[in-house]
Formats: C-alpha cells, structure tokens, sequence
C-alpha cells in the first residue's frame, strides 16, 4: 500500500472518531448540567416547601454542531408545566422562576389560568426580566419577586411582528377607501386580539384585585400604550399596584448560573471574582507634591 493510501485511511480513521467524540460529548456532556440543576431545584423545594417550577429561556447549545437556538413559552413549555400543577396537591405553595421574553398567548395563558385557580400560595420568581408572556404569567401570582434590577413587560398582543394597538391606529389615520384589504383583515384580527388579552389579563387581576382596578390596569398593560420591549421596573410595578418584593432567594441566582448563554465563541461579558482587599498600610511614606516646571505660572 502507498503512502497516499495510508494517509487516507488515517484520515478517514481520525475523521469518525472526531465525529464519534462530538456526539458523545453531545449525549452525555448534556446531562451534566441538567442533572446540577434538578439537584437544586430539589433543594429549593425542600427549603421552600413547594413546587418549584422552573420557565426559563436562553439561548441553549443543543444541536450536533454547537449551534446556538433561542427559545420561548411554546405548547409543549404549557403542557409541561400544568402537568407540574397537576401533580402538585392543592394546599402546597408553587414557585415558578422566570426568565423568558414571552411567546405563544394561548400558551402563556394556560399557565397564567391554572396558576390563578391554585388555593395556596404563588410565587412567581423574576431574577432578571418576564416579558410579555412572563408577564402575563408572573401576574397570576400572589407574590412576585423580582431582582431590584429585573423587569417585566407590557402584555399587548402581537400580530406576526407587528403591535396590534399599531394596526388598529391605522383605521384612524387613514380612509378606509384609502387602506388595502390585507390592512383591514389584519385590523380586524388585531381589534379582536386587544379585546381577547385585555379580558383575560383583567380576570387574572381579579384574584387580588377589585374589578373596576383589574380593569384599569388590564388596559395599561395590553392597550399598546408602550412598545413591546418596553420595562416595567420594580418600581413601576409596584407603582400600578402590582405585589412586588425584592428579596430574591440566593438559590435562584444559583440556578441561573446553570443556563449559561450558548455559544462557544468569545464571551461579550467577562468579569473575575473579587479579591479580599488589602487593609491599607499605615507606615507607608507620604507621596512628594509634583514640583511645577520652571516659568509656569
């Protein structure tokens, strides 16, 4: 056999146990974090006495070749969790951490109505931000703790990408005659969306809340008075009434550290552990004042 020929097979050799290694980093490599954070969610619940259910969203290194996926609150994230209610007997407490920039309604929406028909006590955990969907669920809760610099976010539905409360002002700027009939169709879709959120965010507040309130602030939250994005910060929310707390729990911060962002590639955050700092040494010689240079003034 030549030398070409053996180099070949040497490569082709080394090729599929590169590839044999990658998938099982892949299969088994996983496990390992997701067994770290079922071992604390378990503390967590001893410690807390409840059902500790975990909603959270990053950007997860889950494909053969590193690729990194974001995610949100799908049908199969609702299933899950009002399988988790289920199992959960009535007179225990529920804790659900959140971390998520929304998604599905309809799915944020089941969460949201098991969660409000639950007798003992709900806390929904914030450690850095609950938008749209997060939102609507953290608003189902008895208690939500948010990090002092967390934040949650509007509830107005979305059609496709675009604001609903933005489509509907479109009939007011416009003539009819004026706008196209894919405008109008889409006008309607999000007039009827406005109402349908708007109701059902109103009779989540109404758990803790009268119903001229739960009214009142269904409407600021989902009539599209802000963009999407826009931060509900502790303060503001405490501001609308909302029962908001600080005093997030160490062993949520604990578990974040366990979702670390995907991707392989340079981190855009790098940061080092502090050190004890030195006390300062009382013997050291005072510094000399600079002289000025000759001729200034």
């Amino acid at each position: 056999m030549s030398w070409w020929h053996r180099l070949v097979s040497l490569a082709k050799a080394l090729f599929w146990l590169v590839l044999i290694g990658v998938i099982l980093q892949q299969v088994y490599g996983a496990n390992r974090p997701e067994k770290a954070r079922a071992q604390l969610l378990d503390r967590f619940q001893q410690e807390r006495k409840s059902r500790v259910i975990a909603l959270i969203h990053r950007q997860d290194t889950v494909t053969l070749f590193g690729v990194p996926i974001g995610s949100s609150i799908s049908i199969e994230d609702s299933e899950a969790v009002l399988r988790a209610i289920r199992l959960t007997p009535e007179n225990q407490p529920i804790d659900v951490i959140l971390h998520t920039p929304g998604g599905l309604v309809l799915a944020a929406e089941q969460i949201a109505k098991a969660l409000v028909q639950r007798k003992a006590k709900v806390t929904a955990f914030v450690p850095h931000y609950a938008m749209s969907g997060g939102s609507l669920i953290a608003l189902a809760a008895d208690e939500i703790v948010m990090d002092p610099n967390a934040v949650l976010g509007p509830v107005d539905p979305q059609v496709g990408s675009i604001p609903a409360a933005s489509i509907v002002r479109v009939l007011a700027m416009k003539k009819h005659e004026n706008i196209d009939d894919e405008t109008l169709i889409l006008a309607d879709v999000a007039a009827k969306a406005r109402s349908q959120v708007g109701t059902f965010v109103a009779e989540v507040l109404l758990k803790h809340l009268s119903k001229p309130k739960a009214t009142a602030l269904a409407t600021t939250l989902s009539d599209g008075r802000w963009t999407h994005d826009f931060p509900i910060t502790v303060e503001m929310a405490k501001g609308l009434g909302l029962p908001v707390t600080t005093d997030m729990p160490r062993t949520v911060y604990d578990l974040m550290d366990l979702y670390p962002q995907g991707g392989r590639g340079r981190p855009s955050v790098l940061y080092v552990p502090l050190r004890p700092s030195l006390p300062e040494r009382s013997d050291s010689a005072p510094t000399a004042p600079a002289s000025s240079p000759s001729g200034g003034k």
